[in-house]
């Protein structure tokens, strides 16, 4: 199947089920709907960032989150966050939930639940969704975000700054 052809619950700002529609469909008519993103730390405290494909409609060539995606029409929050972290990193840890963002145009008219999880497990990148990622120390981050042209994705932005407002 087509991405654009991956069926999504389209819902309200209340985060609840209105409909469905085709990924096409729910981004060229900026739909609300879900996604989930997980912040991967290594033992040492460092936050490993992947950079988007530069086949991705939104955002191509830009750092993100350490994985991310839709939420799949039914499926929960919780369990699209441990597919993305399968599908994109190759990897399973236990995901504690971080924050919520309410739906806005910074996150692409998206309600996303972030997680966070510490891993031990060699990252195997899918190179279809990831042109590269590393692990970077938190203050490399803080100073490349203070940097006028830093390519980072507007909700990595927001998740980022929130996690540093929660553990200073």
């Amino acid at each position: 199947m087509n991405s654009d052809d991956e069926i999504y619950d389209v819902v309200d700002m209340n985060d609840q089920v209105i409909g469905q529609a085709t990924r096409k469909e729910i981004h060229e008519k900026n739909l609300v709907h879900r996604s989930v993103h997980t912040l991967v730390f290594d033992p040492q405290g460092n936050l490993f960032l992947q950079k988007r494909s530069l086949s991705k409609d939104e955002n191509p060539g830009f750092w993100d989150t350490s994985s991310a995606g839709h939420v799949d029409s039914g499926e929960d929050y919780l369990t699209a966050a441990n597919r993305e972290l399968s599908e994109e990193l190759g990897i399973s840890e236990p995901l504690q939930s971080f924050m919520q963002i309410k739906a806005c145009e910074d996150s692409h008219w998206e309600h996303v639940m972030a997680y966070t999880c510490t891993t031990r497990q060699p990252i195997k990148i899918n190179p279809v969704e990831i042109s590269e990622g590393r692990f970077w120390p938190l203050n490399e981050i803080r100073e490349t975000l203070s940097k006028k042209n830093n390519f980072f994705t507007s909700t990595f932005k927001i998740i980022f700054i929130n996690y540093l407002k929660e553990n200073p």
